[in-house]
């Protein structure tokens, strides 16, 4: 069985910027915008086509993306021209300073290509200070690169204040916005304000809110009536406020769209699970709600396939779906492989317990305590081994 499992191991025009002391990214919508945004501003060309400038596609290379990416970053931002590549390049200096890493740069400008066009000193330094300073790396922005188009003093001072207020320490607050950076793009008074307003109504106490937010942050972009709307429906699945899965079942209700509810559900009955099995299952992993279709897929016909597990068992330890299939569980099969091998552990060994846990755990239980006397078993958890 694990045998076969472990085989399948699966030249630049330079323009200069006139002068004018506004922020580029001043146009930039208050709240999230979709993936591919267009931006507005003093600082770029308005290009009526949609042809990629090819000045625009080899600066874009030269800041990590792959031609087929620039290309297409290039083609959707083509409102976007770069005039002077000593600011651009300054921008990427800074970026670097910050603790962005190459990678981390190249997925920014492909995100916001418009950044390569501001003012780094007078625009990016004060608001990478600023998040220095609340103990956020300023990396992270990555993820979320248009964030740092919106205001300093207008808006990002008074969303951070008010997410202080609420969730208390820093500390809590930087883990909060590590989970969901986007989340700043969101309009204070109509969109923070009221989502808060809308939990406290919904019966959610001071503490149960601070704990929401760092769980997820998210749900502070959605409409009041799209909260009470999560909160019905937990009630119908028997969830109630004094369960302490109560918050976690709640952030992914919010975020998740009723259609994407229905189709998990409905993906996952199609294993021949009944609806309260999914439902308990959701309730102790609410995260099974964001896996993808496919992925789902796999693990489930590996477990059942391969393993030979019975997927009434998988879902009533439904955190195992949340493990990466090539990161973490062949891995472990691997290591499980060599000991059955070299009868470190029986044949039998019920392999759902064995296969779960942190890391930690089962490098301590089943890797280091082997390590001496088995070598292989090392290798087979560093993915070296492609079959036994």
């Amino acid at each position: 069985m694990f045998a076969s499992i472990c085989r399948r191991r699966l030249p630049f025009r330079i323009h200069q910027i006139p002068g004018g002391g506004t922020n580029p990214l001043h146009s930039i919508s208050g709240t999230i915008p979709p993936a591919h945004n267009s931006y507005s501003s003093s600082a770029v060309d308005d290009v009526p086509n949609s042809e990629p400038c090819p000045d625009i596609v080899s600066y874009l290379i030269s800041c990590g993306l792959s031609p087929a990416a620039a290309i297409g970053t290039a083609t959707t931002h083509h409102r976007v021209r770069i005039r002077s590549t000593d600011k651009a390049d300054a921008v990427r200096d800074l970026l670097r300073h910050y603790g962005f890493s190459d990678a981390h740069i190249a997925r920014t400008v492909r995100s916001a290509p418009i950044l390569l066009a501001v003012d780094p000193e007078r625009i990016l330094r004060p608001k990478l200070d600023f998040f220095v300073s609340l103990g956020f790396e300023p990396r992270k922005f990555a993820s979320a690169p248009f964030v740092l188009g919106r205001s300093l003093d207008k808006h990002l001072v008074p969303c951070i204040q008010f997410l202080r207020d609420i969730i208390g320490s820093d500390d809590d607050l930087c883990t909060a916005l590590a989970r969901s950076t986007r989340t700043l793009m969101v309009d204070l008074d109509k969109y923070m304000r009221p989502a808060v307003e809308a939990l406290r109504r919904a019966g959610l106490a001071e503490a149960a809110i601070s704990k929401l937010l760092v769980i997820q942050l998210g749900v502070l972009a959605l409409s009041p009536d799209r909260i009470s709307k999560a909160f019905e429906d937990l009630k119908e699945i028997g969830m109630c406020i004094e369960d302490s899965r109560f918050l976690y079942c709640l952030g992914a209700m919010c975020v998740a769209k009723r259609e994407t509810w229905m189709r998990k559900l409905a993906l996952y009955r199609s294993f021949g699970l009944s609806e309260g099995e999914v439902l308990n299952a959701f309730k102790t992993q609410p995260t099974i709600l964001f896996l993808a279709e496919e992925s789902i897929k796999m693990k489930v016909r590996f477990f059942l396939e391969e393993l030979k597990l019975g997927i009434h068992g998988v879902m009533a330890q439904p955190v195992i779906l949340a493990y990466s299939l090539e990161k973490c569980i062949l891995p472990r099969c691997a290591v499980l492989s060599v000991l059955m091998r070299e009868g470190k552990i029986q044949r039998d060994i019920k392999l759902l317990p064995a296969l779960l846990g942190t890391s930690k755990r089962f490098s301590t239980r089943y890797v280091l305590r082997h390590a001496d006397d088995v070598p292989d078993v090392l290798k087979a958890y560093e993915g070296l081994l492609s079959h036994f």
